[in-house]
C-alpha cells in the first residue's frame, strides 16, 4: 500500500477512536494528516469513502486465520489461539504507536460501522459464524479422538470458549486494562479443559 496512503489511514484510524465518526470533521482529518487538502483528497475524496477503508483495514488486521492452528488437539488449538491475540496485539501496537489495542472507543468505532455500513455488519456476523465454526469443529475432533467427553453439545461448548474470551475482554476494558489478558485467559481456558478432558 501507497506510504501517503497508509499514513492517512493510520491518522484516521486514531481520530476516529477518539471521536465518534460524526464528530470528525473532514478538515481535522486533512489537518492531522499533515497533508494539503488537495494531496488528500487525491487519495480520499469524502469521509464516508475513508470510513470505509479504515473499518476494512482495522477488521481485517484482526481475523484469524484458523486453518493455521494445531488441530491436533483442542489443547493445542487454543494455545495457538492465545499465541496468536499475544502476537497480533503486539503487532498492532507497534504499527499504530499505541500501548493498547482496544478500550471503549473500539466499540464505538465498530459500533457507527455497523449502523453506517450494511456491508461491515454482514462481514462481522460471517466472521462470527465463522468462529464458531471453527471452534466447534476442533471440539468435534477432540470428542471423536476420545481427548474431551461432556454431557454438552459441541457448539456448546465452543460458546464457553467463545464467550469468555468476548466477556473477559469486555470486562478488562471496562476495568481499564488490556483488554485480552491472555495468562488469565489461557488459565481459565486451562481450567475449563481439564473438566471435560476425558
Amino acid at each position: 500500500m501507497n506510504d501517503t496512503r497508509e499514513h492517512i489511514l493510520k491518522v484516521s484510524y486514531k481520530l476516529f477512536l477518539q471521536k465518534s465518526y460524526k464528530e470528525v470533521t473532514m478538515k481535522e482529518l486533512v489537518e492531522n494528516s499533515g497533508l494539503s487538502k488537495g494531496a488528500f483528497y487525491h487519495y480520499f475524496e469524502s469521509k464516508e469513502q475513508l470510513f470505509l477503508e479504515v473499518i476494512n483495514k482495522s477488521f481485517s488486521d484482526f481475523l484469524v486465520d484458523y486453518s493455521k492452528f494445531s488441530h491436533n488437539s483442542l489443547y493445542e488449538f487454543f494455545h495457538d489461539y492465545i499465541k496468536f491475540i499475544d502476537k497480533r496485539m503486539e503487532l498492532f501496537k507497534r504499527n499504530n504507536d499505541c500501548d493498547s489495542v482496544f478500550d471503549l472507543n473500539y466499540f464505538s468505532l465498530i459500533f457507527d460501522a455497523c449502523k453506517l455500513i450494511p456491508s461491515f455488519y454482514e462481514k462481522l456476523n460471517a466472521t462470527l459464524e465463522d468462529e464458531l465454526n471453527a471452534w466447534t469443529a476442533i471440539i468435534k475432533l477432540a470428542r471423536d479422538k476420545r481427548e474431551i467427553k461432556s454431557p454438552m453439545s459441541d457448539e456448546q461448548i465452543a460458546r464457553i470458549f467463545i464467550y469468555t474470551n468476548d466477556a473477559s475482554s469486555l470486562q478488562n476494558i471496562l476495568k481499564g486494562q488490556e483488554p485480552v489478558l491472555t495468562s488469565s485467559l489461557l488459565q481459565l481456558w486451562k481450567d475449563f479443559y481439564e473438566e471435560i478432558k476425558e
